[in-house]
């Protein structure tokens, strides 16, 4: 897909869900990487991330602009356009548009933990796992303050 053909479809969706024509540009921006798309509050424009498109397919296209159109319309028209607001909200549930992403692969596998760390309290044996390394000589136990020992599993070898 081009951003010829991003520019009509996004016209398409504004028309016949918003029923309210889209004026400014809409294109694909190879620099994003954590987001489907964003909208720029001071150009209006709105910027599709083209991963989601090649891996998800139309339909998630579809969800991203409706998404990023909800932020278009209320902030043209001067209403609540923020994630929080309840404008945002309403005009979400109204046309369908999906409150996230579906992630892509590359996030997924990059969320995953690599390594798990086991702590235990030395005086009550209370124990605890985290994804982060903790600081056994600045933090204690938090059910009686004592000392902590520390060991670490990598992923898939318990």
């Amino acid at each position: 897909m081009t951003n010829e053909e991003l520019q009509i479809l996004t016209q398409d969706i504004s028309t016949r869900f918003f029923l309210k024509p889209f004026k400014h540009m809409a294109y694909f921006n190879p620099r994003l990487r954590t987001t489907g798309g964003r909208y720029m509050l001071s150009t209006h424009h709105i910027e599709i991330n083209r991963q989601y498109y090649e891996e998800h397919g139309f339909d998630e296209l579809v969800g991203i602009i409706k998404h990023e159109l909800c932020h278009y319309h209320l902030h043209i028209e001067g209403k609540g356009y923020k994630h929080r607001d309840k404008d945002f909200r309403e005009l979400m549930q109204k046309v369908g548009a999906p409150r996230h992403c579906t992630p892509l692969k590359k996030s997924i596998e990059r969320k995953s933990p690599l390594k798990v760390y086991f702590y235990k309290c030395i005086n009550c044996g209370q124990g605890y796992q985290r994804q982060r390394r903790v600081n056994t000589r600045r933090f204690v136990c938090g059910k009686c303050g004592g000392k902590l020992e520390g060991f670490m599993r990598k992923a898939g070898f318990f």
